[in-house]
């Protein structure tokens, strides 16, 4: 619905891009962690860059998408997202069920559950950097810390894990 009738109506968005935008949202659904290169997404479903980059901004309004910037400060719309994930994890599942990996819907799910009440950024030691304090590493439950054992206010949440331990909370 929001794709055939209120990005058409509220957003002039043209119909005959709309496979081209469900090709995008299940590229987006099979990767695993998206690092959208625009030039090559955007010759890839056979749009300019330019259009790609609003229609990723208005995916991300219509709450299809999460855009996450490695420093969201700036001017968003006019830059090119660091990483895009669906809006949730129900998505992958509908869009594509039979090819979901398991890394990007561990960090789906972390964006999903920290973007509305939380600034939630590409890390550069680790997975996500939420409100400019905490240092997010999504993994398995036997990772290590080594990753971010020299990082403060840095927590690891693990899949697979019952039980949280220190800074090492179950997902």
């Amino acid at each position: 619905m929001i794709l055939e009738l209120e990005l058409p109506q509220l957003k002039h968005l043209n119909l005959t891009y709309l496979p081209k935008i469900k090709k995008l949202l299940y590229i987006i659904a099979v990767s695993a962690p998206f690092t959208p290169n625009i030039s090559k997404l955007s010759e890839r479903i056979g749009i300019n860059r330019e259009t790609l980059l609003s229609y990723l901004w208005y995916l991300n309004q219509a709450q299809l998408i999460a855009n996450i910037y490695r420093d969201s400060k700036g001017i968003t719309r006019l830059q090119k997202p660091d990483k895009l994930f669906l809006e949730n994890t129900n998505l992958m599942f509908a869009l594509s069920p039979d090819a979901i990996n398991t890394g990007n819907m561990l960090e789906t799910f972390i964006v999903n559950q920290l973007k509305y009440q939380h600034r939630v950024e590409i890390a550069e030691q680790a997975d996500f950097f939420v409100d400019n304090r905490y240092t997010i590493e999504i993994c398995g439950k036997t990772y290590g810390y080594r990753q971010i054992k020299n990082l403060e206010k840095a927590i690891i949440a693990a899949d697979d894990l019952e039980f949280g331990l220190e800074n090492k909370i179950p997902l």
